[in-house]
């Protein structure tokens, strides 16, 4: 199973990309997470807790290239895992195209997949507070960097 969501945000990968590995302020701007423990880099391994359950995720960071990519993975292989996938997409007139990404599978996976949420609902909610929190920040800094022009890409 996959789910995915894409969304353009008119502000630059790089200041994305540091909303996307600030763990201390992640809950701040990010209403699907009510905390990040660990660092948000090559190798770490994360403790984050979401709204409405009391279940540790624990994944773990890898495929990091700064400010276009990086892998969040949790689970046993072959037994249930999941796999999150963060691309930033920039684009000449400014703005950067975020992508999100989860592909769910393992032996175990095929037992509970009815059980699982509808995750779509999530992932739009979370790419939403990314785009509103890194869109206030450019605001803010009155256009600092790359100018943006036209509408969306």
């Amino acid at each position: 199973m996959t789910c995915s969501v894409e969304v353009n945000i008119r502000a630059d990968a790089e200041s994305i990309w540091s909303l996307l590995t600030d763990a201390t302020s992640f809950p701040r701007w990010n209403s699907t997470v009510t905390s990040v423990k660990g660092q948000i880099r090559e190798g770490e391994r994360l403790r984050l807790h979401v709204p409405g359950t009391n279940r540790t995720f624990t994944p773990m960071v890898s495929g990091v290239v700064a400010a276009r990519r990086m892998i969040w993975s949790d689970g046993l292989p072959w037994i249930f895992t999941g796999i999150r996938t963060f691309v930033l997409k920039p684009h000449d007139h400014g703005s950067t195209t975020f992508v999100m990404e989860e592909r769910f599978s393992g032996l175990m996976f095929a037992l509970v997949k009815r059980m699982l949420p509808d995750f779509r609902p999530i992932f739009e909610a979370y790419a939403n507070d990314l785009k509103r929190e890194a869109e206030r920040i450019a605001h803010a800094r009155g256009g600092e960097g790359k100018p943006i022009v036209g509408g969306d890409a």
